[in-house]
């Protein structure tokens, strides 16, 4: 009855990606300490994470670009090196974007392949807190229970103000059937992570495309929460698995 009853509420709430900025119940990050996080923005204005895999390329969710034309009156941006994104801080680079590259089998709203590739118009300069990070070698599990980290910028608690310096917190990987169960048609246990929601830790709007690093390797891309509520204690937090999407990856960056 229970799984009946979500998948009703489910179909007919919109399911929300994360489009503003939230990491909650975490801690400030040591400046830098995450030289390859990358601020997506909009017009000057934040709306996703993502990462610096190639000094060229970009890789983050692709539902940020949802709403806008990559190539059209929006200028799309991202923002290397920074800590505080509301400062014009020294060793932040800023890059326009050239092309959105979408995963093909990616449909506007729905949580499948939900991942994009972003073409510099330049190519980053590597420094102390501008660096590449290396892809998971090989597609494999992520087990549960393992203690995982993703970084953000955006509210301290919800419904908060939005938070300007790079938060990060840790949260642990939940069992994919678990996920499954919960969120059903969702939920694809092949190309999916999720992450135990315990009410007080989580990410939320604003960190889609930020990686979850487990170990020293990029596993996961923020994809969705529960709708209008990212700690509802029912429902994991979900990701986007890169390593499934290797060889379309290397296939578009060489």
């Amino acid at each position: 009855m229970f799984f009946s009853i979500s998948f009703l509420v489910l179909s007919v709430l919109p399911l929300c990606g994360a489009v503003e900025s939230g990491i909650i119940g975490g801690n400030e990050a040591k400046p830098h300490s995450r030289p390859y996080m990358v601020s997506v923005q909009i017009n000057s204005v934040h709306m996703c994470g993502g990462m610096l895999i190639k000094k060229d390329y970009v890789l983050t969710a692709a539902h940020c670009v949802d709403n806008i034309e990559c190539s059209g009156k929006d200028k799309l941006e991202v923002v290397l090196g920074a800590h505080n994104i509301k400062q014009k801080e020294s060793k932040q680079q800023r890059i326009h974007v050239k092309k959105c590259i979408k995963h093909p089998c990616y449909r506007k709203k729905q949580p499948q392949n939900d991942i994009m590739l972003l073409k510099l118009k330049t190519a980053a300069k590597p420094n102390n807190a501008v660096k590449v990070t290396d892809l998971p070698k090989k597609n494999e599990n992520i087990p549960a229970r393992q203690k995982c980290s993703i970084a953000g910028w955006g509210m301290t608690s919800k419904n908060s103000a939005e938070s300007s310096v790079l938060r990060e917190v840790t949260l642990t990987v939940q069992n994919n059937s678990l996920c499954k169960g919960l969120w059903q048609v969702y939920f694809d246990t092949d190309s999916m992570i999720c992450t135990v929601s315990d009410g007080k830790k989580a990410f939320c709007q604003g960190d889609s495309g930020s990686p979850l690093i487990c170990g020293n390797e990029p596993q996961g891309l923020a994809a969705y929460t529960y709708p209008g509520d990212c700690l509802n204690s029912d429902y994991p937090e979900v990701y986007t698995k890169i390593s499934y999407f290797l060889p379309w990856i290397k296939q578009v960056i060489g």
